[in-house]
């Protein structure tokens, strides 16, 4: 049901083509609730069957006969069925996470292994951290085109409470971001300290001494 609020949500900014609003959804609310375009659009159908949403069409600037698009707007039951979402609590699922039900079980895995799925996850959250830090940017700056546009439509002396809202979600996201990082780097240096490494010269373990093999004379 999320999605349905999601798109609710960027149409509360502006109408849009079911086009326009899958890209809004995937540069914006799409960095917290992740969503194909195959379940965007039947969403949207549902959402106009049940009278949240309405469409409008109009003429597309093609030299088509007749062509047209469908522009959707949110309705007084959309509005209010947002509204409601958005006093209701949050009902919290139980944790699936991979990542850490992985580690827990490391041992069972070599040390190059380990270290290969540390450093991915490394990789994953450095990623998902700079989109965040470049939506966390945009929101401060007004460049983003949504955001833009919220606040075009709202009074200016709501202007600080709606920016505020917006980076506080982002400054939760960086935030987890580098949890998720430091974690893994805590989990880099920690293989370094409970694994043997190997020689450089491929003999023994770090540090042991190979000695001389009985009955070898050391060359003086």
């Amino acid at each position: 049901m999320s999605l349905r609020f999601a798109l609710l949500a960027l149409l509360t900014a502006q109408p849009m083509t079911g086009y326009d609003l899958a890209k809004s959804f995937h540069s914006s609310v799409g960095h917290v609730w992740n969503a194909p375009d195959s379940q965007i659009y039947p969403e949207l159908r549902r959402m106009e069957t049940g009278g949240l949403i309405e469409a409008t069409a109009v003429a597309r600037n093609t030299q088509a006969t007749h062509a047209t698009k469908r522009i959707y707007h949110i309705t007084a039951t959309g509005e209010q069925a947002f509204r409601a979402w958005m006093a209701t609590p949050i009902e919290y699922t139980r944790e699936r996470d991979p990542a850490h039900l992985r580690a827990a079980y490391f041992e069972w895995a070599d040390q190059e292994a380990v270290r290969k799925q540390l450093l991915a996850h490394v990789g994953h959250w450095n990623e998902l951290r700079e989109q965040w830090q470049g939506q966390f940017g945009a929101i401060r700056d007004r460049t983003h085109p949504i955001f833009a546009q919220r606040l075009l439509i709202s009074p200016e002396s709501e202007w600080a409470r709606i920016t505020a809202y917006k980076l506080f979600a982002y400054e939760g996201l960086i935030a987890r971001a580098e949890q998720e990082i430091d974690w893994a780097e805590r989990g880099l240096r920690l293989v370094d300290e409970l694994e043997p490494q190997p020689r450089e010269d491929g003999g023994g373990r770090l540090g042991e001494d190979r000695g001389t093999i009985p009955g070898e004379e050391v060359d003086r």
